[in-house]
Formats: C-alpha cells, structure tokens, sequence
C-alpha cells in the first residue's frame, strides 16, 4: 500500500509509462536528499541497474526510513534538482530500490521539463489534511498525535507520524531555536512540560474561561477574585457560532487546547531535530491525550479551544488571515471523512 497519496500517484504513473505524469506526482512536494556524514561526498551518487548508469537518490516524505538518530534528510524540490543538477548523463532515482520508484533522465531538455510541469502544477499548498498509512491511527498514541493534527494541516504533512522529519532536520532545529528557545534535550522537556501545563496561554483569560464553563457566575463580570471573560473572546464566540466553528449557544471552555497543539509539534520538532528518540516522543504524545482529556469532552470543544488560542494570540480581533486560516483549519479536521477528529474517539 502507497504511504501517502504522492507515493500512489507516482506508481500509477510508472504503471502507465507517463513520464509527464512521474514527473507531475513529485513537481510540487518536498523531495528528500541524505545529509552526507562525515567523510563521505556532498552527493550520494551510486551505478543503479535498474537506471543502467548513475544516479542521484531522492526519497518522498512517505518513503523516508524509520527515525535513527545520525540519519538526516535535506528537503530539496524539483525546481532546485533542475536548476543546479551536475551531469547531463546522471538519472534522478525517486525512491529506488521500493514499489514506488521512479528513473528521470536529466539532460537538459528534461530539466527544462521538470520546470514546465513543475510551474504548472505549483508548489503543494498548506491547509491540506495528509495521513501516513504506515503510522499510528489507532490507540492513544494516534490520539495524542490526533491533537496535532492543526499544526499538521497548516504545514500539509501527515498528521500521524512520529519519524524522520517533521519538515527536515535543519528547518526543525531552526523552528525549534527560533520560535521555542530550544537548542538540547533539557531545554526541550523543560518547554514541553510548559506546555502540557497550559504556561503559555493567558492566564486571566483562561481562569475565566474555566470558571465560567463551571458555572461560576463571576466568571461574566468583575466581582472578587474572579476575572472577567473578556469582551473580544465574546466576539469571537459569536463569529464562531455564525461560522460554524461553535454550535448554537456554544461556548469556549479552555484555551489548553493551543498548549497542546504545540506540544506536539514541539515532540514532532525534536524528533526531527534529534533532541529526543521515538520511545520518548510515545511516551510524550500519549501524556498530551491525557491531559486533552482532563479539559474537554470532544475534539469539538478542543477544536474551538485551539481557535480562539490562535485568534487571542495572532488576530486580536482583526478577523483577518489568521482567522481565514483557522477557519479553514478547524473544517477540514471537523467535516473531512478522513480526519482523525472524525475517525478517532477523543481521549
């Protein structure tokens, strides 16, 4: 069985003896290239039979092998295999060796083809709900995983994947540096824990959110100790119920659900970047189901829980983009037949 859909296109390709159509199944996805290690050379060149001469190996996201812990993949694109290739006389090997595999000749002429197809067919949009079928879909594993699944969509990747790469080992330790503070293991499940605490949404807002869903009537207006759920979260709630994003007379309980979302991109990230190993990163997805479920009862309130996380914290009540994006966000993983939010019990 095809790991994903791009892996399949490029079979049913090969099966026909389309080369447009071989070409066309990889033009907008990220191709993977091995980071040479030490000492051996910048290009993984090889004689392949098969090709009846040399070769430069490039591997789909479905096809890249189990996680181990010196073994780095480099994204790379059509685009950039055609515009820097070194030798008219080498073939382009997608995924040699496998069911999946494909034998690009790459004069000149071809290039130019890759490119052609390549504008045609532009690069894979984000917004798009993927799943390996290789991984977990089922089990706490899959559920906690299944938490993710927005950060997944936004990126295009499958949702279920604890592996190799989340994007690739360079832009994972980068994501991870530059967004996280992150750059070792300890700085790693410190900001995990952190996370799975619910640290990073705001404080006030949230206790509100929390005392309101418990009944608590302080909860609608200042009195005593009790915050007052604030007045833009009314907003949102009400564009929420007209969007479908809530149910008639819905209500937000918790924010956690944005803390938790990150929290398994941040397991997802440190795989890929090395700063944890696949038990680890189990162990880690399966403790975000568990605290998932101590908050919500569905993964519809988690769903709305995620999206005023995300509005409170990128939109401030503009209704622009970033309100565009978690909309569409919230109905690919609530109405898609294939979402685990609608193939997987909550946890």
């Amino acid at each position: 069985m095809p790991p994903t859909e791009t892996e399949r296109r490029l079979y049913e390709a090969t099966a026909r003896g389309d080369w447009d159509g071989q070409v066309a199944a990889i033009a907008g996805e990220d191709l993977y290239l091995a980071v040479p290690q030490q000492g051996q050379d910048p290009l993984p060149v090889y004689d392949d039979p098969a090709a009846g001469g040399k070769c430069i190996p490039v591997l789909t996201r479905g096809m890249l092998p189990p996680w181990q812990p010196q073994q780095f993949f480099d994204r790379v694109s059509v685009e950039e295999l055609a515009q820097d290739w070194p030798n008219d006389r080498w073939r382009l090997a997608v995924n040699p060796g496998t069911p999946f595999a494909a034998y690009l000749a790459a004069t000149p002429a071809h290039r130019t083809g890759w490119l052609r197809v390549r504008a045609q067919y532009g690069v894979r949009p984000g917004g798009l709900l993927a799943t390996h079928q290789g991984a977990p879909q089922h089990g706490t594993v899959a559920q906690g995983l299944a938490c993710g699944a927005p950060l997944a969509v936004h990126h295009s990747v499958p949702w279920n994947e604890l592996g190799t790469a989340f994007l690739d080992y360079a832009a994972d330790a980068q994501t991870l540096r530059e967004q996280w503070s992150v750059t070792d293991p300890a700085g790693w499940q410190q900001r995990f824990d952190q996370l799975l605490g619910g640290q990073f949404v705001p404080a006030d807002t949230e206790a509100a959110l929390r005392a309101r869903h418990g009944g608590t009537e302080e909860a609608e207006a200042p009195s005593g100790d009790a915050p007052a759920v604030p007045e833009l979260v009314g907003r949102y709630e009400e564009r929420f119920r007209a969007d479908g994003l809530l149910p008639a007379g819905g209500r937000v309980v918790s924010l956690t659900a944005l803390d938790l979302v990150h929290a398994v991109g941040l397991v997802r990230w440190g795989l890929g970047a090395r700063l944890c190993a696949p038990p680890q990163a189990e162990q880690a997805v399966t403790r975000v189901a568990a605290r998932a479920r101590e908050v919500y009862g569905s993964w519809e309130e988690f769903a709305a829980g995620y999206a005023l996380g995300r509005m409170l914290a990128f939109d401030n009540g503009w209704f622009g983009p970033p309100y565009t994006e978690a909309a569409h966000i919230h109905r690919v993983l609530t109405q898609d037949p294939a979402s685990p939010w609608r193939s997987l019990p909550f946890p």
